[in-house]
């Protein structure tokens, strides 16, 4: 019977404390509400920075406002302020309880990847938005035109991956072109190095020789003067007569009996003349 009676008496206490919070919520969302309320009229009289603090306000008394931070994304979409509007679009789908309000923040969260150009993304916000409500025509066309713009994308982007493609294979043949000229020039070079150095070689060794006959025509006239002239100092040596070379006193005995030859023949000569003169007889008249 005690254990019936708590237990009776703790329920009643939760259900005590689960109304009480009820409540407080209750008169939380009012309180949002009611900021969300000004802030409209705010925005409406252009009063911008005033309607951006009580619509913070709002979302800050209650969670389960999701028209607040809708109707703030809504003005920071026009003030093409697109970060802070995506972020407060996201915030309303995600606390919205109704398909209805799902609806309008993801068609509005694809309106910013739009404007991103973030087809893609845009593509499965929108079809976030169709599936809490198909119905929507403008949510259904603005669809068809990021599936739309999102192919364009992506065909552009493969002509010019396929454009980086052939720039790259022809700038690749370009530079293999270049090497191979630079290989054969190089070849080229080296070859025509060797053949300058072959010759100038040649050059040098036809030089050397020349330079070995001078020296050793060079030594032979040295030799030849060493010869000639006795060193300074020496005593001159007598010359030996050379073959096929009379010497002086010979000359001298040839030319003494060459003279005794001329002087017998000149007398034989004279001896002749005498006996032959013919005595001219005079003439007795």
């Amino acid at each position: 019977m005690k254990k019936h009676t708590l237990l009776a008496i703790f329920l009643l206490g939760y259900m005590g404390i689960s109304q009480e919070e009820e409540k407080e919520k209750v008169k939380a969302l009012e309180t949002s509400n009611n900021y969300t309320w000004d802030a409209n009229k705010n925005l409406s009289e252009d009063k911008f920075v005033d309607a951006e603090v009580d619509y913070r306000k709002a979302i800050s008394k209650s969670s389960e406002n999701a028209t607040a931070p809708y109707n703030l994304g809504n003005a920071y979409y026009k003030k093409e302020t697109y970060s802070e509007a995506f972020g407060r679009f996201k915030q309303a789908g995600e606390i919205a309880t109704s398909k209805a309000d799902k609806h309008k923040a993801y068609h509005n969260m694809g309106n910013v990847f739009m404007k991103r150009k973030e087809y893609e993304k845009a593509v499965e916000a929108y079809k976030e938005a169709l599936r809490n409500n198909s119905k929507d025509e403008e949510t259904r066309y603005n669809l068809a035109l990021a599936k739309e713009m999102l192919k364009k994308e992506q065909d552009e982007q493969k002509k010019d991956e396929n454009k980086d493609k052939k720039d790259q294979d022809k700038k690749d043949k370009k530079d293999k072109n270049e090497d191979k000229k630079d290989g054969d020039e190089g070849d080229k070079g080296d070859k025509d190095k060797k053949e300058e150095d072959k010759k100038e070689e040649g050059d040098k060794g036809d030089k050397g020789e020349e330079k070995k006959e001078d020296n050793k025509e060079g030594d032979g006239d040295e030799k030849k003067e060493e010869k000639k002239q006795p060193n300074q100092g020496d005593k001159p040596e007598k010359q030996q007569p050379r073959p096929n070379q009379l010497s002086k006193q010979q000359v001298q005995n040839l030319l003494e009996a060459m003279q005794n030859e001329e002087k017998k023949v000149k007398d034989k000569i004279d001896a002749k003349k005498v006996k032959g003169v013919k005595v001219k007889n005079e003439k007795d008249w």
